[in-house]
């Protein structure tokens, strides 16, 4: 059974394809083997290759680049994922689909709920939440993972840039009111897989359609995890350049961006965690892991 997973050379695809490796035969073509952008590309490859399970980690996620390229943005995070829930359906294929925090209006300090309103405040959550809502109205089997804060001990994030921005400064001033808790893409794909049944055949979801939060329990500030990214590096016995109490907390209105950030990306657990009968594992103890793989690279 062919698994095909867009965006595969990214964090979350990535880790897809090391999880799912084993359930059948991945196919995550490069950029340069599918163009993502070509909507009559992507029909001819699912015609070609006729996947069992689609999982779609393909997105635009240059948040503030996409507040002037709202049709490229719109093409991958919206037009994309509708045209393989399209595809789903007619096939009777589950689409496992990621989503983001991004597509609430991120105001309060209340935990998002899967069905709390929805009012994003930026070009790429707007076209995020088209794609969920695409995704939704198709009627195919699907999951939709809503995620905050994606990092992981490959690609380009926030844990690596703190790092090599901690060997070269010994002082730094890092965003402290928006709140959330950061996500590696390795417990993205880990989770994913807990959702299907392997031994079935065609491949099955095993919880119910719908969205999902997936995210690591707790919550903390861009300060908070840079501070514990620095700490927990130094002790592996990585060399900084920035000592303990030399990053300083600022304010969102001190660091602006072109597109707006959320303040509030809590997200509430508990839907997913009743359906896969687990309890996720708390954000810090997820970076150490990540900062562990990342150290023995």
């Amino acid at each position: 059974m062919n698994i095909f997973i867009t965006g595969g050379n990214g964090q979350v695809g990535f880790e897809l394809q090391r999880q799912f490796s084993l359930f059948g035969n991945v196919l995550a073509p490069t950029r340069h083997e599918l163009d993502l952008t070509d909507a009559n590309a992507v029909d001819a490859y699912l015609a070609e290759h006729q996947p069992a399970l689609i999982l779609n980690a393909g997105a635009y996620t240059a948040v503030d680049k996409a507040e002037s390229e709202p049709a490229q943005a719109k093409r991958l995070n919206a037009e994309l994922p509708a045209q393989l829930a399209e595809y789903a359906a007619k096939h009777n294929i589950p689409l496992v689909h990621y989503s983001t925090d991004y597509v609430y209006p991120g105001d309060g300090e209340t935990p998002w709920q899967e069905d709390s309103p929805t009012a994003p405040l930026s070009v790429y959550g707007k076209t995020k939440l088209e794609g969920d809502q695409a995704v939704t109205q198709s009627g195919c089997q699907h999951l939709i993972f809503r995620t905050s804060w994606v990092y992981a001990a490959r690609g380009n994030n926030f844990m690596k840039t703190m790092l090599r921005l901690g060997r070269e400064r010994d002082a730094l001033s890092i965003v402290n009111d928006q709140i959330g808790a950061p996500t590696p893409a390795r417990l993205i794909a880990q989770v994913t897989a807990l959702a299907f049944a392997p031994h079935n055949s065609p491949l099955s979801i095993h919880i119910p359609s719908g969205i999902y939060h997936l995210a690591p329990r707790g919550e903390t500030s861009w300060h908070g995890f840079a501070s514990e990214i620095f700490e927990q590096a130094q002790a592996l016995g990585e060399e900084l350049a920035i000592q303990s109490g030399t990053v300083s907390g600022i304010p969102t209105v001190e660091f602006p961006t072109p597109a707006q950030r959320p303040l509030n990306s809590r997200m509430r657990l508990t839907k997913l965690e009743a359906a896969l009968g687990v309890t996720l594992p708390v954000w810090q103890h997820q970076l150490a892991l990540t900062l562990t793989e990342y150290c023995e690279e």
